[in-house]
């Protein structure tokens, strides 16, 4: 039986050392969401084709995620984070030095590849340093660092690649892996002394074909995966490519009011994380209504945005559809609050990994039928983003669906679990 790990300082710490892993890995992969216009000038490409370097990027993300989440199943947080770290700085300064479209499309998959590796590990971290009643919270807290590391991109890689070009940006800022995989490699422990997750029996083709039909079995994990799928993508193609080039080119904005609304985004991301680790930490009735709630209201302002009676919807809307895409972030961890306790301390990596995927599908999907209705409407975005509701339909009908099944089998699964040891050493 796994034994609840105590927290404290030292889980605090190892588990900052990784979330600090998280931080520049969502640097290098929001780095292009600023840098989409000057992306096109520099590679002489198209939306289409822009649109490309992200739906690779993510593509690579998202087919990464099974075999990551076996590899951090099978050997353990650190040597995955380490991998990782390698990849996405190898990336990023390919990226830096790309002459051309092919190179860079090469740079951003290596990135990709790396990054895939961060997310699944630090929520590893979070299980096996904190107690589960921490889970919640500690994936809020996860994602929430994620969007600082956004933040970043916006108010300081923006600005330092108007002012010093593509090269120093990019290449600079690669700088960042290497200060991160030192204590990496020097301090990071995958769990305290005496809290060993079971050993995971057996190997080869059995393990990997054992965990994904164990893991996916669950209804708990799949509706954790539509969960994310429905909840996390608005957000992020807002901010990883679209969102700059709606809001200059399609609605008028200066550089710099564009940038304080993804910036806004980024914000109000942090300010719900905190809210909803709390309140589903607190009464996990919570997780549908809020998940829900945070896709219809989506839902709501991108219509009232690209429905707006006027060329361009105003300064306030513009504000609040920002604020409300904040909320998508927080309320794509949901996912993992359903699959977290649907399966035992050995294939959390492996369901972890199924569920990570669902956003990022989305998100790929999207990415490219923006990509691809901006070239056949003729920069129409009011078309191009109506995407976005198709593919939060898909995702409502798969929620609804599973959401019985998946609590059923909780509430039943909930007598027999028991109670866990509690601690006074909190997060």
């Amino acid at each position: 039986m796994f034994k609840d790990p105590p927290g404290g300082r030292k889980a605090v710490t190892v588990w900052s050392i990784g979330v600090a892993v998280y931080f520049v890995a969502v640097i290098f992969r929001t780095s292009l969401g600023v840098a989409g216009l000057e992306a096109a000038d520099r590679f002489h490409v198209n939306a289409s084709a822009l649109s490309t370097f992200s739906l690779l990027q993510l593509l690579v993300y998202a087919g990464m995620q099974i075999p990551v989440g076996l590899l951090v199943d099978r050997l353990g947080t650190k040597k995955v984070l380490t991998l990782g770290a390698v990849l996405f700085t190898a990336g990023q300064i390919g990226f830096a030095l790309s002459p051309s479209y092919g190179m860079a499309l090469a740079a951003r998959a290596l990135l990709g590849c790396g990054d895939a590796m961060t997310f699944i590990s630090v929520l590893r971290l979070g299980t096996r340093w904190f107690p589960a009643r921490r889970g919640p919270l500690m994936a809020q807290l996860a994602g929430l660092v994620g969007m600082a590391g956004n933040l970043v991109s916006t108010l300081v890689l923006a600005p330092v690649l108007h002012g010093v070009g593509w090269v120093p940006a990019f290449a600079g800022s690669a700088v960042a892996g290497v200060v991160v995989l030192i204590p990496l490699v020097l301090f990071l422990k995958d769990h305290p002394e005496g809290h060993e997750p079971p050993a995971s029996p057996g190997g080869g083709g059995g393990f990997v074909r054992r965990q994904i039909r164990d893991s996916w079995k669950e209804p708990g994990t799949r509706l954790g995966l539509w969960v994310h799928f429905t909840t996390q993508f608005p957000a992020m193609v807002f901010l990883l490519l679209w969102g700059m080039p709606f809001l200059v080119e399609d609605q008028g904005l200066a550089r710099t009011t564009a940038a304080g609304l993804l910036t806004l985004v980024v914000a109000s991301n942090m300010c719900f994380g905190l809210l909803y680790g709390q309140l589903i930490g607190r009464r996990q009735s919570a997780r549908i209504p809020l998940a829900l709630g945070t896709v219809a209201l989506t839902a709501v302002l991108w219509a009232s945005v690209l429905a707006y009676p006027a060329p361009h919807a105003p300064m306030w809307l513009l504000a609040t559809l920002c604020a409300v895409l904040g909320t998508c972030g927080p309320a794509s961890m949901i996912g993992f609050d359903f699959a977290r306790p649907a399966n035992p301390a050995e294939r959390q990596g492996t369901a972890s990994g199924i569920t990570n995927m669902g956003g990022f599908l989305a998100s790929m999907t999207t990415l490219l039928a923006v990509g691809l209705l901006l070239d056949a409407t003729g920069d129409d975005y009011r078309i191009a983003f109506s995407s976005v509701f198709a593919v939060q339909l898909l995702g409502l009908t798969q929620i609804l669906r599973l959401r019985p099944q998946a609590l059923t089998a909780e509430r039943t699964r909930q007598p027999a679990t028991p109670t866990r040891t509690s601690s006074p050493a909190g997060v």
